[in-house]
């Protein structure tokens, strides 16, 4: 081959190459990976843009809904028999397939199309998902940072920039409140920190120990948890053991049941917080918002108010209810409807 031949030769072959790095610099744009760190430390590839997700974690759904991505959602473990609000603020997701549970069928997740798939980091099932070849995220927190922490990282793993802009957003709201309601609480000493328990459940008798998001907006909220030597969420105790803590105040679960109707009701009616009157229904809107929703955001400024009435008189929790749902869920919640979720009831 003459010199000039193999000139020309080394200019095609250059431009040839050219053209195939550009071809698969564009492929792994539009159909390529990436890496996102989920809760649990590990590194998960996912698609640039997750667009067809199935949620196997109840509480998750309102994270994407926040970040505006709940649309995605094509496979969920909710209902509208256990989570009205959040079918009625977000009606597509009755179009999602819903299963009894938190296991999906994979074969059913493949037909659908599922790009990303979001589990709880104790779902074992995540491994059967990932062996066929799906992108698994486990998410799961303890305290309100973890929160923040795990909102980012669903944020990129959905790989928009809305997404990542509204999770700083709705991070910004949850410091700015929390800092609001820690100022105006900050002198309290410990002896006027009530001593509050929440109940998850009645029948069997449940309730929050530490270590838990519970614990974290008891003590936020100028609370002290009275489950003392309880670790962990919705632990089995007996009515006995309410007695001899004797908390200040009982917040129950929005779905817990009355005290009256508790196996051991003669005993609960012994507690000085049943005496005194000082028993509350949880909130519950698109999420109970005592349980790892964004909505705990509400929580803290509702607790508050309602263990410090005076120091808090100037919230207006159904206005603060109203613009957060507008602001986080884009929907025009109205006053009726957030009175309802702040007494823990269902759309009417």
């Amino acid at each position: 081959m003459s010199a000039s031949s193999l000139k020309c030769w080394a200019k095609a072959m250059l431009g040839c190459l050219l053209i195939i790095s550009v071809v698969a610099h564009s492929a792994d744009q539009t159909t390529g990976t990436r890496q996102v760190v989920d809760d649990s430390g590990r590194s998960v590839n996912v698609p640039h843009e997750a667009t067809r997700i199935a949620d196997a974690w109840y509480a998750h759904h309102v994270l994407l809904m926040t970040l505006g991505a709940g649309s995605r959602i094509v496979a969920t473990v909710n209902h509208p028999r256990s989570q009205p609000w959040m079918f009625k603020v977000l009606p597509v997701l009755n179009n999602a397939t819903a299963v009894e549970g938190t296991a999906f069928n994979v074969e059913g997740l493949l037909g659908q199309q599922v790009d990303l798939v979001f589990t709880s980091l104790a779902d074992r099932q995540g491994l059967a998902y990932e062996q066929v070849g799906l992108p698994v995220m486990r998410m799961g927190y303890t305290d309100l940072p973890g929160l923040q922490r795990s909102m980012l990282a669903t944020a990129r793993s959905l790989g928009s920039k809305t997404a990542m802009e509204r999770a700083q957003t709705y991070n910004q709201y949850l410091d700015q409140h929390v800092g609001n309601v820690s100022s105006l609480i900050s002198d309290l000493p410990t002896e006027q920190r009530p001593r509050v328990l929440h109940i998850a459940s009645i029948n069997p008798l449940k309730v929050d120990g530490s270590d838990t998001l519970i614990d974290d907006w008891i003590k936020i909220a100028g609370g002290r948890n009275a489950a003392v030597g309880v670790r962990g969420n919705m632990q089995i105790v007996s009515a006995e053991q309410l007695l001899a803590w004797q908390p200040d105040v009982l917040i129950l679960a929005a779905g817990a049941g009355d005290i009256d109707q508790a196996a051991q009701a003669s005993l609960l009616q012994q507690l000085d917080a049943v005496k005194n009157q000082r028993v509350l229904r949880n909130p519950a809107g698109v999420f109970p918002w005592d349980r790892y929703g964004t909505e705990v955001a509400l929580q803290v400024q509702w607790a508050a108010q309602q263990l410090h009435p005076a120091r808090f008189a100037g919230i207006d929790m159904a206005r603060t209810t109203m613009d957060f749902y507008r602001q986080f869920f884009d929907y025009a919640l109205s006053r009726g409807d957030a009175e309802r979720i702040l007494q823990g009831l269902p759309p009417a």
